[in-house]
């Protein structure tokens, strides 16, 4: 006798109304998703890694050291200074209102045709005593060096309260006009010297013969 496989299935139909199939199926997707949390909740966890920060090895941009931090005030003889070249500390650690003060006369100056140059400026210690001993060398002696350059104790460019300009043409500008901005020539055997020793539009007083006094 041949089963009647439609007959069959008819009958299989009867016997799984669509209720209970779909609840099968439900029931299925359950076991499915409990058995997928289960396996990922018991593999490990990939690392972190944090993002590496950027260096001259690592091909990134290496982050800006600011020039004071190891500039000891000297200035490049590549190229000149101007009043404004913050990024050097020979400038930018010059007492505020002697810099202010200079900035003022070197834009008044330009007008004039004449650049400032800033030729030395604030100085550390290290770099004081440096040209000191470079003096004594020179000159044979330290009395005869202290006409130049002073001690590092005494020095006001150590304190950030002188500064030197240049070229000539600027000197000659600033000890003619230096007294409207309170800048003044210090020393009679340098020119090129100057602190700010008047108020605006005051009188200096009269240059010391050399540095030693």
């Amino acid at each position: 006798m041949h089963d009647n496989r439609v007959a069959n299935r008819s009958t299989a139909a009867r016997r799984f109304p669509g209720w209970m199939t779909a609840g099968i199926g439900a029931s299925l997707v359950l076991m499915l998703s409990a058995t997928w949390v289960v396996t990922t909740r018991s593999e490990p966890a990939a690392p972190v890694t944090a993002p590496a920060e950027h260096s001259p090895d690592s091909g990134g941009a290496p982050a800006e050291v600011p020039s004071e931090a190891a500039d000891d005030g000297e200035l490049p003889d590549d190229r000149e200074i101007t009043p404004f070249d913050t990024r050097h500390a020979a400038v930018t650690r010059l007492d505020r209102r002697l810099l202010a003060a200079v900035q003022e006369a070197a834009r008044d100056a330009r007008n004039d045709g004449i650049e400032f140059v800033v030729t030395s400026g604030w100085r550390s210690k290290e770099h004081q005593q440096r040209l000191l001993d470079e003096g004594i060398e020179r000159y044979g002696s330290l009395e005869r060096a202290r006409e130049f350059v002073n001690t590092p104790e005494k020095s006001t460019h150590v304190s950030g309260k002188a500064v030197d300009i240049g070229p000539t043409d600027a000197d000659d500008w600033l000890i003619r006009h230096g007294s409207a901005y309170g800048l003044c020539q210090v020393y009679a055997n340098e020119m090129w010297h100057f602190e700010l020793l008047a108020g605006p539009g005051g009188t200096c007083p009269v240059p010391l013969n050399n540095a030693a006094g």
